[in-house]
């Protein structure tokens, strides 16, 4: 269906792929997987008429394919469902879906948008991917998932032959995931062709037919799915064998309280949380979606307003708290949307590292920054933190990969001097050799007597990085586990069960 011959490309001088030599089925499922700034962005952008190759050449079934812009790429039937879905929520689905061809009636020489059409040709796709949905409802209503679902339904518009899937599962429920699993084993049944990007191996051993393994911009392995198991993709990936995914809790909690909730309260939101970190400290927060995780983090740091309850960081106490009173006092809050909310992605690396940290690099009474010790911190904390890079001071935070870039958030607040991390999903959306790499600086900022919240869907993370296990339902505390005493099982019960309770 698509074959690439030589495809090459550069940024910056830094090459991203070299001589990628790929060929995909028709109506099959490739497994499309490598490390953060393996390549494999690059590539599909490349495929999606987004980016051009420096070299090389495509063809699309029997003619050469050379897309100039992401237009050319639909009009040759292919669809591109980004990580970062591309939705206007303020439109309703059925004008996302036909954004840019909807159906046209004429009055005279007058075109007008046919409404009734319109309606309808929505139906029928909504129910080609199972989304039981009024066209005419607002996107800004819908869960992640079923704007996942849009987006695909928008690609079934266009009556697409391949169908790119960049990282589909990364804020998505476990029935949501099933829901698309579903989905994508019904268009491969349909002779569609599917390219299935995702960091979560086992996922990519369940759907695909074949699997492309990207290191460093070079094609290191591709075959049929019977070549591979989760460990000798890990090893391709990473290029040597990967024992042990967590590293070793050198440290423990020492008696000092670095943070506390009392009775905290947020309308909607939160009710009566209370909750302690300890110096040198890694607290969990645990709960299903909606649980209000999330939004715990986001009232400890100020973001969302607290009604009702105090945050006690080390002798001071807040019944209001702001982002600027938090960095003031030291906490740092690292989000889950690296892109909208951790970086500024046009800036440089220097740029973004200096962000929290400007009012300390400045040397007059007119606060005007220091740019030399400003670049020297933020030259010295990228080495530190092992973020790849070839110019910090002039290569944008955009350019790297999703693993140097949450490098880039951490070295943020560790210049600000904080000693309380707030992590919420500090590790989504990145691969597992740079997962290992952040986990090893989680460690070390708690060996060094830092207190680090981390909010994960991952309990698997969690029990292998935490002290403490806190679990959350309906924007309560629910249940407390001690290292001791961790139990996938239990835990996952504790969510479940409170949860029930509550939709009861």
């Amino acid at each position: 269906m698509l074959e690439l011959r030589g495809i090459s490309r550069a940024f910056f001088g830094v090459p991203a792929l070299r001589e990628v030599n790929l060929d995909i089925g028709s109506g099959r499922v490739l497994g499309l997987v490598g490390q953060n700034g393996a390549g494999k962005s690059t590539l599909v952008n490349i495929i999606g008429g987004v980016l051009r190759p420096d070299t090389g050449t495509m063809r699309l079934g029997v003619k050469t394919y050379a897309p100039r812009k992401p237009s050319d790429a639909s009009a040759n039937g292919i669809a591109f469902i980004h990580q970062e879905l591309n939705l206007f929520t303020n439109l309703t689905i059925a004008e996302n879906i036909f954004l840019d061809r909807f159906p046209v009636r004429r009055i005279g020489p007058v075109a007008v948008v046919d409404r009734g059409a319109l309606r309808a040709r929505a139906l029928e796709l909504l129910a080609e991917v199972n989304l039981e949905l009024a066209p005419d409802t607002p996107v800004d209503r819908l869960s992640p998932g079923e704007k996942q679902l849009v987006e695909v339904a928008k690609a079934m518009q266009l009556d697409a032959q391949v169908i790119i899937f960049d990282e589909p599962t990364t804020s998505l429920t476990a029935r949501e995931t099933e829901r698309l699993f579903d989905l994508v084993a019904r268009l491969r049944v349909g002779g569609k062709t599917v390219i299935y990007i995702s960091h979560i191996l086992s996922d990519v051993m369940r759907l695909a037919d074949d699997i492309a393994i990207l290191r460093d911009g070079e094609l290191v392995e591709t075959g049929d799915k019977s070549r591979f198991d989760v460990a000798r993709m890990i090893s391709l990936m990473v290029g040597r064998n990967l024992d042990q995914l967590y590293p070793e809790r050198l440290s423990s909690p020492s008696p000092e309280v670095l943070l506390a909730a009392r009775g905290l309260s947020a309308r909607g939101l939160l009710e009566n949380v209370d909750l302690t970190l300890h110096g040198g400290e890694i607290l969990g927060i645990f709960g299903l979606m909606g649980s209000g995780r999330t939004e715990l983090a986001r009232v400890l740091f100020g973001v969302e307003r607290l009604d009702r309850g105090r945050i006690e960081i080390g002798a001071r106490m807040f019944t209001k708290i702001s982002p600027q009173r938090s960095i003031a006092s030291r906490v740092a809050f690292i989000t889950e949307d690296r892109r909208q909310e951790g970086l500024m992605m046009g800036l440089s690396i220097a740029d973004n590292i200096a962000l929290a940290a400007l009012p300390t690099l400045t040397t007059t009474p007119l606060k005007i920054v220091d740019q030399g010790r400003m670049l020297t911190a933020a030259k010295e904390l990228a080495t530190a933190l092992q973020i790849r890079s070839e110019d910090i001071d002039g290569q944008p935070v955009k350019s790297l990969s999703g693993g140097n870039q949450q490098k880039v958030v951490l070295a943020k607040w560790l210049l600000s001097g904080a000693n309380v991390l707030v992590m919420d999903e500090p590790t989504r959306g990145v691969d597992i050799g740079a997962k290992y790499e952040i986990y090893s600086i989680i460690n070390e900022l708690a060996a060094n007597g830092c207190g680090l919240l981390m909010i994960s869907s991952e309990l698997e993370e969690l029990m292998a990085m935490c002290d403490r296990i806190l679990v959350m339902s309906q924007g309560e505390i629910v249940s407390e586990f001690a290292r001791a005493t961790f139990d996938s099982q239990r835990i996952l019960h504790a969510a479940f069960r409170e949860h029930a309770v509550a939709a009861a």
